[in-house]
């Protein structure tokens, strides 16, 4: 499968997270649902990965990225998106957790050593700019808890961020199913030790609207997702994969609009036009992108 191909596919299956945990949050507590999300995620990664006759990791800097990314993307990523939610308007997370492709682009410059080109940053800001218009009306929806909620949507954005290098590292170097099921039964360990000191599990109900929900959210939403996101990021730079993430608000409304009965408005369009341009912009090849094989290099074999 082509890698930008695996990567929009990627950003649909997030996209389609949001109307699930709409729904699955008026039968369970937030963390409690986080975490069953990720342990059941995980456990079925791990499960594929097992009758697939994956190795498990030995060398001890790949479980290091592996809990690194865990700890990042499942834990912190979880943690605070799920509690942004009482503070923030969607609109406002929206636009600061899109913030995260931004953030990650200058992890890789620091700790993978990319270098996105002048287009490649232009192409960056024009798709945050097209999620600003397109939350732009939410966010001067009501009160906001600015210092709060804008504390844990930055938080989670950097989990996210951090979660995506160690990503990027275990790329080629582990089994995806092992390794992202894996990160996601390590970063549920602190999310589940939170749901016991301040939920209550016995709360949860186990309608079969809740059920399909979880099921929806955790296997095609959450495993097949972070499979295809390893794979992804095996093939194509972290800071050109990670800019497909600004298509996840675009397919979310999309989602919206055809089945819950939202209406895109043409400012809702404009932006969505501008994301997809900064989208096309950052990753597309150009000349400039192509380098010169050199003798005995084999990037990316074996």
């Amino acid at each position: 499968m082509p890698a930008r191909l695996s990567a929009i596919l990627v950003m649909l299956l997030w996209a389609s997270c949001y109307p699930l945990i709409t729904v699955g949050l008026d039968s369970a507590p937030h963390l409690t649902f986080a975490v069953l999300r990720a342990v059941l995620a995980g456990t079925t990664l791990l499960a594929v990965g097992i009758i697939l006759r994956k190795p498990f990791p030995r060398d001890g800097s790949i479980w290091g990225w592996i809990i690194l990314a865990g700890l990042g993307m499942t834990g912190l990523g979880y943690y605070g998106m799920f509690h942004a939610a009482e503070f923030v308007s969607p609109g406002l997370a929206t636009v600061i957790a899109n913030g995260q492709p931004l953030i990650a682009a200058g992890l890789a410059f620091l700790f993978l050593r990319e270098r996105l080109s002048s287009k490649g940053w232009i192409g960056l800001w024009l798709g945050f700019a097209g999620i600003l218009i397109i939350a732009g009306p939410r966010i001067l929806q009501g009160p906001l808890a600015l210092s709060t909620g804008f504390a844990y949507v930055l938080l989670a954005a950097f989990g996210v961020a951090v979660g995506n290098i160690a990503i990027k590292k275990l790329s080629g170097r582990a089994d995806a199913a092992i390794a992202m099921g894996l990160q996601l039964l390590i970063g549920a360990v602190p999310l589940a030790f939170l749901a016991l000191l301040t939920e209550d599990q016995g709360q949860i109900d186990w309608s079969p609207v809740f059920i399909a929900s979880l099921l929806g959210l955790a296997i095609p939403g959450t495993a097949l997702a972070f499979w295809l996101w390893q794979y992804t990021l095996g093939k194509i730079e972290l800071s050109k994969a990670n800019v497909f993430s600004f298509l996840v608000p675009v397919f979310g409304l999309t989602i919206g609009a055809a089945f819950f009965g939202e209406r895109l408005t043409p400012l809702i369009i404009m932006g969505t036009a501008i994301a997809t341009a900064g989208v096309w912009l950052t990753t597309i090849k150009s000349s400039s992108d192509v380098q010169p094989k050199a003798k005995g290099a084999r990037d990316g074999r074996a």
